[in-house]
């Protein structure tokens, strides 16, 4: 008898996923010149549609050129052409695959040789330690910034719809702009778009409204949201439940909840606050606090390997099991589960005990993964940190040039 994992799961719009398996997003940085789709990306989401996921939701695509997580992240913005979009979305959604496209605006989060614009809800920098001088002070944002953001989620979740996504997910996670906004740590306004949490979960209820009003009840809509911020005095899981209501009004068709941020990844496990976190599934607590008083649809992700761990998710009233960094390593893993359920994912650990190169250094040995993937190639399960690190810098560093020449009027 099949899993529970394996059973299909309809939304609140009416709209149904094959199974509970997602595969959630991760930084790819495998972007084509112009930040659009190609080839690698097209060859990666077709082996995870035909790797037997329910759900996939893309690395996250931002909605300004002129703020990136990285070099050779895609951007879909006014006047960017839809037709490789629209390619990626057909790759995506063969074998019966739902395709959402992930959105997002990194904030104060933009890396210092990036250039660009760097804004946050107060001008607060980053803390990373003797890390800290890779970002810029970011700029308090006026009326006029918030107002151009609302209107950029909004269009690019219109031109998403166009090329044939079924949906978006509209990132306030991971210390990215929406949660510095949820965030007390980084939201210091006196106005509207700040003080109590009513005033700080402004912005994204107000973007996941424009949407729906924009794209219609048939387009799904969902919100990657911390269960906590996990560094003292921060967002919260009961400031996640009460956005999680919040959200609900707006019939919102499910929330992934995860958590952490640059200064705290506890996306990859590791807090600031000293909160002991699963070996897997990490937010699972938080989730089912927060499932079992909401009828919005929740999902989680963080570290999930085993068939065991996502089934359990699943019997702990969580709708849908989020799988990232396992599918880099193992594509078809759903798949597998089908024929030999104690087969186990692998995910890449590094304890270098500086946290912020370890945490650089498994985001490179995943992104290594991806890039084999899209070029044809089967992944390689011994790769060695420093190696990856060293690879993904040089890397990077390419890419940083081609998009300062390409932008070279527009960024500092």
């Amino acid at each position: 008898m099949a899993s529970v994992v394996f059973t299909p799961f309809t939304l609140p719009n009416g709209n149904v996923v094959k199974n509970r398996i997602a595969k959630a997003a991760m930084e790819e940085n495998m972007a084509d010149a112009n930040q659009l789709p190609g080839g690698a990306l097209f060859t990666l989401y077709r082996k995870w549609a035909e790797g037997g996921v329910g759900l996939i939701i893309t690395g996250n695509v931002m909605v300004d050129h002129l703020a990136m997580t990285g070099p050779g992240g895609l951007v879909l913005e006014a006047n960017t052409p839809l037709e490789p979009f629209k390619k990626l979305a057909a790759e995506a959604k063969q074998n019966n695959t739902r395709l959402w496209m992930q959105i997002n605006h990194p904030g104060r989060q933009v890396f210092k040789k990036m250039g660009g614009k760097v804004l946050s809800p107060s001008d607060i920098a980053l803390d990373m330690g003797k890390h800290s001088g890779l970002f810029e002070k970011p700029k308090a944002m006026t009326e006029e910034d918030i107002n151009d953001l609302i209107e950029r989620f909004v269009t690019t979740a219109s031109l998403a719809q166009q090329a044939g996504y079924d949906g978006v997910q509209i990132h306030a996670a991971h210390g990215y702009l929406l949660s510095q906004f949820l965030s007390p740590l980084t939201n210091k306004r006196k106005d509207n778009w700040g003080g109590s949490l009513e005033n700080r979960a402004r912005l994204l209820i107000t973007i996941a409204k424009k949407v729906r009003e924009k794209c219609g009840n048939a387009f799904d809509i969902a919100v990657k949201l911390n269960s906590a911020d996990f560094q003292r005095g921060g967002f919260d899981v009961n400031d996640a439940q009460q956005v999680v209501e919040m959200l609900s009004q707006l019939n919102v068709d499910l929330v992934e909840l995860s958590g952490g941020s640059y200064e705290a990844p506890a996306m990859q496990g590791r807090t600031a606050d000293e909160r002991t976190l699963s070996r897997e599934a990490y937010f699972l607590s938080f989730a089912k606090q927060i499932a079992d008083t909401t009828r919005t649809p929740i999902m989680t992700t963080g570290g999930i390997r085993r068939l065991s761990v996502a089934q359990q998710v699943i019997e702990s009233n969580v709708d849908m099991v989020g799988i990232a960094s396992a599918l880099a390593l193992t594509p078809d893993l759903p798949n597998r589960w089908l024929e030999a359920p104690d087969i186990e994912g692998v995910i890449p650990v590094v304890g270098w005990k500086d946290k912020t190169l370890a945490g650089l250094a498994t985001m490179a040995q995943v992104k290594r993964q991806l890039r084999r993937l899209g070029d044809g190639k089967k992944p390689t399960h011994n790769a060695i940190a420093l190696v990856s690190l060293i690879l993904d810098q040089l890397r990077a560093a390419k890419l940083t040039k081609r998009y300062r020449k390409q932008y070279a009027n527009e960024v500092r």
